[in-house]
């Protein structure tokens, strides 16, 4: 199995728009969100990943086919600290639970190095076991996790520090 992770161009804009389609999809178990008038979800920050600075939008393909997408965009995770966070992470459900989502977040960690939030819904158990396993794994357990409970987010936020390769050089 061939798994390539490259940045997305705008040209690739229109296919990451339809896969955030089954993405909204298969996560509107746990956010409630409906279709619009026209059956399609939507995603308003799309444009904002070639027009923003610090955001990273990532296709995801397995010998040559599309496999998914991640977005990465950069947060004021306290006062005057900023962090890498993933705002959308999405595996076509036939290349789940053969390691590619964990190879997929390996690969997007060592790329953008740094300070990492990685924040799951309370509702969302599978993405809360998912990232802590994948996290822990990645760090080797040197990552902190605490529970948010305000307006803005309610659920698990795991952060740590990642570098190139997971190499302490």
């Amino acid at each position: 199995m061939n798994l390539e992770v490259n940045r997305a161009s705008l040209e690739d804009k229109c296919i990451l728009r339809n896969l955030l389609e089954l993405y909204a999809y298969d996560f509107s178990e746990f956010d409630h969100a409906d279709v619009d008038n026209h059956g399609l979800y939507g995603y308003e920050y799309l444009d904002n990943y070639w027009t923003e600075e610090g955001r990273h939008p990532f296709l995801v393909r397995i010998d040559g086919k599309l496999a998914g997408f991640v977005l990465v965009r950069t947060i004021n995770e306290d006062e005057a600290c900023l962090a890498h966070s993933v705002a959308e992470f999405f595996i076509l459900r036939k290349y789940r639970k053969h390691g590619v989502g964990r190879e997929v977040a390996d690969q997007i960690f060592d790329v953008l190095p740094g300070r990492w939030s990685v924040a799951e819904m309370a509702s969302n158990l599978p993405a809360q076991a998912f990232w802590r396993k994948v996290i822990s794994d990645y760090t080797q357990g040197n990552f902190e996790e605490i529970w948010s409970d305000d307006a803005k987010w309610q659920g698990p936020i795991q952060r740590f520090v990642s570098k190139p390769d997971n190499d302490e050089n």
